[in-house]
């Protein structure tokens, strides 16, 4: 195949979803010709791509129109999103890629609207008979004061990439404050229960084609308490022994033992399909006592797209493939098995190149 396959990704600063979703596509056996977008022109991720371009924040007014223009004009085949932001934006204007022949690999808007809101992910998955930490929408400092019971987290409930604004909470002094600092900031939030241990936290991935057909799944059983996979880790000091020594909160970039954990991926392909989901979903959970405890559902590519991918789990591929070139993946398709590792990049660009 030559490289005038055109795919485009946006957001594709370093260290984030469009980072990973390039990587993927360049371990891919085809060639493709990729067009990266970010709204910073100090942009690591324009010296991973063929061609760059700078587009404005999602929620300017030209955002839609620039992006189309850019497709058409490059024969944009298919369009990968690296922000929420973004995806969020593109999926109110689907119909007009669509139209223009561009494919957005990406979930109805009610399925974001359901994920993008934490307190309502939770209450769908357990209206529906799935496993969730108890989770409760904090919108006063009355009731804030109700909570007895710890250890519990409080975070966001629409938006809290990359584990920001999370806090654990053991007492109630710490309830007070870090409460107090979630309002300066949030007119609401939520707080919720403390599941499981350290051991055994997991990122699983599930794709599906764009009829909302299964296709395979896939899991990180993560190991968080390595200094880039870790938010946040404290002693536990409550009575909650059984929680373990060490109380903690992951970031967003996860590493550990990669696998099929069907006692986990089969769990949560259920959710994916009782969902009705489409393409590529994330779903971040807890196991305990053989029942997975979901936390975090992302409606989207993941931070470990390029981790499934170096054990031929490809997501972004699969589904070119599939929708390009009329490839069809296998149901339940093999991949390798192991420990994946991360570190950190650097890349020195001369002022006479980048200017």
């Amino acid at each position: 195949m030559s490289k005038l396959t055109k795919i485009m990704v946006t957001a594709v600063g370093g260290g984030g979803v469009g980072e990973q979703i390039i990587k993927a596509l360049k371990l891919s056996q085809k060639n493709y010709f990729i067009i990266g977008s970010d709204m910073n022109k100090i942009s690591k991720g324009f010296y991973e791509v063929d061609k760059s371009t700078i587009l404005p924040p999602a929620n300017h007014p030209d955002y839609i129109d620039n992006l189309l223009n850019i497709c058409l004009s490059e024969n944009v085949k298919i369009l990968f999103c690296g922000s929420e932001a973004e995806i969020k934006r593109i999926s109110l204007e689907k119909k007009r890629f669509g139209n223009a022949g561009i494919i957005f690999p990406y979930n109805n808007k009610e399925i974001l609207d359901l994920c993008f809101n934490k307190f309502k992910t939770f209450e769908w998955l357990t209206s529906n008979g799935f496993s969730a930490p108890k989770t409760q929408l904090i919108s006063s400092f009355k009731e804030l004061q109700l909570i007895t019971e710890f250890p519990i987290i409080l975070k966001p409930h629409l938006a809290s990439g990359g584990s920001t604004n999370v806090f654990i909470i053991q007492n109630e002094k710490e309830l007070i404050l870090f409460g107090t600092y979630l309002f300066s900031i949030y007119d609401s939030f939520i707080a919720q229960e403390y599941v499981g241990n350290i051991d055994n936290e997991y990122t699983v991935g599930i794709l599906l084609d764009l009829e909302g057909n299964l296709i395979n799944s896939i899991a990180v059983k993560k190991n968080i308490l390595s200094g880039l996979s870790n938010k946040i880790k404290i002693p536990n000091y409550t009575l909650r022994k059984d929680l373990g020594s060490m109380l903690a909160v992951s970031s967003g970039i996860s590493q550990g033992e990669i696998g099929h954990f069907e006692c986990v991926t089969k769990q949560c392909e259920k959710i994916a399909l009782k969902m009705h989901c489409v393409s590529a979903i994330n779903i971040q959970c807890r196991l305990v006592n053989d029942k997975v405890y979901v936390f975090e559902i992302n409606p989207r590519f993941s931070g470990t797209t390029s981790l499934r991918a170096l054990v031929g789990y490809n997501e972004p591929d699969i589904l070119i493939q599939k929708y390009l070139f009329c490839i069809e993946p296998k149901l339940h398709f093999t991949y390798k098995e192991g420990i994946i590792m991360r570190g950190l990049s650097e890349l020195f660009v001369e002022h006479k190149i980048y200017y």
